[in-house]
């Protein structure tokens, strides 16, 4: 090896168009020497994070201003959080539901993450069922279980050459819609298995969100054991927002529509609490909102009475990042993107999560991408100067090269693209992102029983 060493060129020899490495004596040494991430030491650390201590002002303090794990608020402003945290808590006093929507790319297919952000501010807030979902979609959830029939055409914002575009920008908040043409029906149902997330599935009413819908247009809601309700419109260009709810908690319900109209989506809720709607964008970047059209997402969020919103993305734009600019640029289309839900939302908060650590071969072995973590560094300051809080998957899984020892984990945390959550690493970040958010909660609670001069002073910096 010492010869070879001496004599085998660093950059590799072609043979026959390929080219072959051999380790250089400083890589050797570097492998040698290599700190490998302790997965089950990182979550144990993240664990004694959130313990608290018998001065509470401190750790909460020392939480929201030093925690790695925590949620970076804009300008260090505890208090960033608490007009959601008080539209959540008069939820069901109120009879009303308040909502959070989470957009993501694929990592957040199958209702991952949300479904545990979900089932525990559900469990703190009251509320059931799986919020907002597209009348139709070829991308299954573990939540819940739909079918449809009919004239439906669905047209996306997101997605390769083979999804079909609409002619206009109408897409709505779930950044696509299902046009029906003379009718169709759907059938839903919550998925009750003990081994799903949450582990109780109900809701207690059904409601579509559509638009421009035809003369006579009509809608009938059943479920699996109360008889159907119809409820014929007349044609109406803007956008509204229909909700049917039953006397007591269902799995089951039936939805049959009568006459064309766009439909936005399709929800699953109970009659008061909180509601986690689940959007995936497969291979989207984050950058597409910004056309969609301002007067029907302004419209639709008010009338869905959003108060969090949750952007997850970067990880789809690392394969074009060659340098510091195009980071930049990025972050600046990213700061529209922000900039444009402060506009059509203005009453909702939003919490940017940054990209998880990625895997990529290089060199014969797996290693971070190159310049992801700056990418999340830059996204977190463009977050933070957007008046948008930021949090750090990255981090929260022991940062660089990571994901190799999460792939590795019993049982696996991640797939072998070095990329994706398995469920179980899934329920790891959703838990933890919860948590974070909760702990926020806690202090804002706290904050009811302790003289404001005194909260102010403990968390001087």
């Amino acid at each position: 090896m010492g010869v070879l060493w001496g004599v085998f060129p660093a950059e590799g020899v072609n043979v026959a168009g390929l080219n072959l490495r051999f380790p250089s004596y400083a890589g050797a040494l570097k492998d040698a020497s290599e700190v490998k991430v302790n997965v089950d030491s990182v979550i144990a650390g993240v664990n004694s994070r959130f313990r608290m201590e018998n001065d509470t002002l401190a750790f909460y303090r020392r939480f929201l201003y030093e925690n790695p794990d925590r949620i970076y608020l804009p300008g260090d402003d505890y208090t960033f959080f608490d007009d959601f945290f008080r539209e959540a808590e008069g939820a069901v006093r109120e009879g009303r539901t308040v909502r959070v929507m989470h957009y993501g790319d694929s990592q957040i297919e199958l209702d991952r993450i949300s479904s545990d952000l979900r089932q525990t501010l559900q469990e703190r807030f009251g509320g059931s069922g799986t919020g907002l979902f597209p009348a139709l979609s070829n991308v299954p959830s573990a939540s819940v279980t739909k079918s449809a029939s009919g004239a439906f055409v669905q047209y996306t914002m997101y997605g390769d050459s083979t999804t079909v575009r609409a002619g206009h920008n109408r897409y709505g908040p779930m950044a696509q819609v299902v046009t029906v043409s003379g009718g169709g029906s759907m059938s839903i149902r919550a998925t009750t298995s003990k081994t799903a997330r949450p582990l109780v599935k109900s809701f207690s009413s059904v409601a579509v969100l559509y638009g421009r819908a035809s003369q006579n247009f009509s809608i009938k809601v059943s479920s699996d054991t109360l008889k159907p309700a119809v409820r014929t419109l007349s044609g109406e260009s803007g956008t509204t927002w229909s909700v049917w709810t039953f006397p007591r908690e269902v799995v089951r319900a039936g939805v049959r529509f009568t006459g064309s109209a766009e439909l936005y989506g399709v929800a699953t809720d109970s009659s008061a609490g909180i509601a986690v709607d689940n959007v995936p964008l497969r291979g989207c970047s984050g950058t597409i909102f910004t056309r969609i059209s301002e007067p029907l997402m302004t419209e639709s969020f008010d009338l869905l009475d959003t108060r969090l919103i949750i952007l997850q993305f970067g990880g789809n734009y690392m394969p074009v990042i060659r340098n510091d600019r195009v980071i930049a640029e990025y972050c600046e289309k990213i700061a529209a993107q922000i900039q444009y839900f402060h506009r059509v939302a203005p009453k909702a908060k939003i919490l940017f999560v940054g990209p998880s650590d990625m895997g990529k071969s290089y060199g014969g072995k797996i290693v971070t991408w190159p310049r992801l973590p700056q990418l999340v560094d830059a996204l977190r300051v463009t977050a933070l100067e957007n008046d948008a809080a930021f949090w750090d998957i990255f981090s929260m899984m022991g940062g660089e090269n990571s994901m190799v020892r999460w792939v590795k984990h019993n049982p696996p945390y991640a797939g072998s693209d070095y990329i994706h959550f398995t469920p179980a690493g899934a329920k790891v970040v959703g838990e933890t992102l919860a948590r974070s958010l909760m702990t926020c909660y806690d202090f804002y609670d706290l904050r009811k029983t302790v003289p404001p001069s005194r909260v102010k002073e403990a968390m001087k910096r």
